[in-house]
C-alpha cells in the first residue's frame, strides 16, 4: 500500500510542478547560503591555521608602551628614540623562563640595493644572536644559516620578488654605507606569524646588526620558544616578574597560542553568524512549503474524503503529504548541497584565493548540515498537513465543494 500513496505524492508534485519548484527553489537557496558560508568560515580558518602553523608555543615579550600587548612581527627601528628592551630585562626573562629559550631580536627598516644597478628598496632587517637561528626560524628551502657577519638570511617572499640567490650580494644602506651582505641562505614561506615576520625581511647576526646600528644591549623583543610547561604559565611568570608594580608596566607579554585560540573562536562565531543567516532563510522556505502543504490539502479534502471511507487509514493518509514534503525537501537539499560545492569553490577561490580547503572534513560536515537541515525543515513543516489532512472527518469530507 505504500507504494501506492508514494505514487500518489509524486503524481500531485507533477501536476503542480510550478509550486512544488519555487518550494524546491526556497530550500536551494537556503542549503547553498549555509553550506557555501560554512565552506568558507571553515577554510578562513584552516588558512590561518596553516598560516600561522610555524608560530609555535611563544611567548613574545616587548617594551611596555602604555597600550595592549605586543603586535605582530618585529617593531619598528634601531633607534635609541624608540622604545627598547635593556639587556637587564632580556636576562631577567631568561633567568625566569628557564629552561626555556629566550632569544632577543632586534629590527629596523632600511634602505638596501639588490644586485648592480638595481633600485633602492626599503625592507625589514632582524639581528638575533647565530646559535638562536634555528630555534627561532623556519626551515632552509635552500643554502645554510648564516654563522659569520659578513652574511645573511632572506625570506622567500624577498628572494622571489628580487630574484635572490644563494650567493647573492645585498647592499645595505643608502649608496651601501653600511657595507654589502652576502646571502647564505633563504628562508621558507612562513606567513603570518606573532614573533618576527621574515617572508620579506632580512635576517643578520646580532653582533652586525649591534655594530653597524651602534645598538649595545638593548632589544626590540624578546621571543620564548615554550618547550618545558605551558605557555600561560611562562606569562604568568614574566608578567609577576617584570610588571611587579602594576602602575608603572615595564613589558607587554603575548601568549601566541592563547591569542590563535582567540582568533579561531572569533571565525567559529563569524561561520556560525553568517550559516544562522542562511538558517533563516531556510526557514522561510519552510514556511512556504507548510503554506504549499495546507493549500494541497485544502484542495483534495474531497478526495481524502473518499480514500477515507474505502478504508484507508489515518496513518497512511498522513504518510502520503509527508512524503508528499520529503520529496520537495530531499530533492531540493540534494541540489542544493551540489550547487554549495560550487558555490564555496568559487568564493573560497576569490576570497582566499586558494580552494585547497574546499574538500576537508570541516567543510564537508558545513555541506551536510545545510542538506539535513533543509530535508528536516521540509518534513517538520509537512507535518502539521499531513495530520489535519489524517485527521478530516470522511462525512464532512464527502461532503465539501
Amino acid at each position: 500500500m505504500s507504494t501506492i500513496f508514494w505514487e500518489i505524492s509524486k503524481r500531485n508534485i507533477r501536476i503542480h510542478m510550478l509550486r512544488s519548484t519555487l518550494a524546491m527553489l526556497g530550500i536551494i537557496i537556503g542549503v547553498v547560503a549555509i553550506g557555501a558560508m560554512g565552506i568558507l568560515g571553515n577554510s578562513m580558518t584552516q588558512e590561518i591555521s596553516s598560516s600561522l602553523s610555524s608560530v609555535g608555543d611563544s611567548v613574545i615579550v616587548t617594551p611596555y608602551s602604555g597600550g595592549g600587548g605586543g603586535g605582530m612581527g618585529g617593531g619598528g627601528g634601531g633607534s635609541s628614540a624608540n622604545l627598547m628592551l635593556t639587556d637587564q630585562n632580556y636576562q631577567q626573562i631568561k633567568r625566569v623562563v628557564a629552561p626555556n629559550v629566550a632569544i632577543p631580536v632586534l629590527s629596523t627598516s632600511e634602505h638596501m640595493k639588490v644586485g648592480v644597478g638595481s633600485d633602492d628598496i626599503v625592507a625589514t632587517i632582524y639581528g638575533i644572536p647565530t646559535n638562536d637561528e634555528s630555534d627561532l626560524l623556519p626551515d632552509l628551502q635552500a643554502g645554510d644559516y648564516n654563522n659569520a657577519n659578513s652574511g645573511c638570511l632572506v625570506g622567500s617572499t624577498f628572494a622571489a620578488d628580487h630574484n635572490v640567490k644563494v650567493g647573492s650580494r645585498i647592499s645595505i644602506g643608502t649608496d651601501g654605507q653600511y657595507g654589502t651582505l652576502r646571502v647564505t641562505g633563504i628562508i621558507i614561506k612562513r606567513g603570518m606569524s606573532f614573533d618576527i615576520s621574515t617572508d620579506s625581511s632580512i635576517v643578520v647576526t646580532k653582533d652586525w646588526f649591534e655594530n653597524t646600528y651602534n645598538e649595545q644591549d638593548e632589544y626590540n623583543e624578546v621571543v620564548v620558544k615554550v618547550t618545558s610547561g605551558n605557555t600561560a604559565d611562562v606569562t604568568t611568570t614574566i608578567e609577576n616578574q617584570l610588571n611587579r608594580n602594576t602602575r608603572d608596566k615595564t613589558v607587554s607579554v603575548t601568549d601566541s597560542k592563547a591569542t590563535l585560540s582567540s582568533i579561531y573562536a572569533t571565525f567559529s562565531t563569524v561561520t556560525t553568524f553568517v550559516e544562522a543567516i542562511g538558517g533563516i532563510s531556510m526557514i522561510v522556505a519552510g514556511v512556504s512549503i507548510f503554506n504549499i502543504m495546507m493549500m494541497s490539502v485544502n484542495e483534495r479534502i474531497k478526495e481524502i474524503g473518499i480514500m477515507r471511507s474505502i478504508g484507508t487509514q489515518k496513518k497512511e493518509v498522513m504518510s502520503m503529504f509527508i512524503y508528499e514534503a520529503a520529496i520537495i525537501g530531499v530533492t531540493g537539499s540534494v541540489i542544493g548541497g551540489s550547487l554549495c560545492i560550487l558555490a564555496g569553490y568559487v568564493i573560497s577561490a576569490l576570497m582566499l584565493g586558494t580552494t585547497q580547503y574546499l574538500f576537508t572534513v570541516s567543510s564537508m560536515l558545513s555541506v551536510a548540515e545545510g542538506v539535513g537541515f533543509g530535508i528536516v525543515i521540509c518534513i517538520l513543516c509537512g507535518v502539521y498537513p499531513a495530520w489535519q489532512a489524517a485527521n478530516l472527518n470522511p462525512i464532512d469530507a464527502l461532503r465539501h465543494e
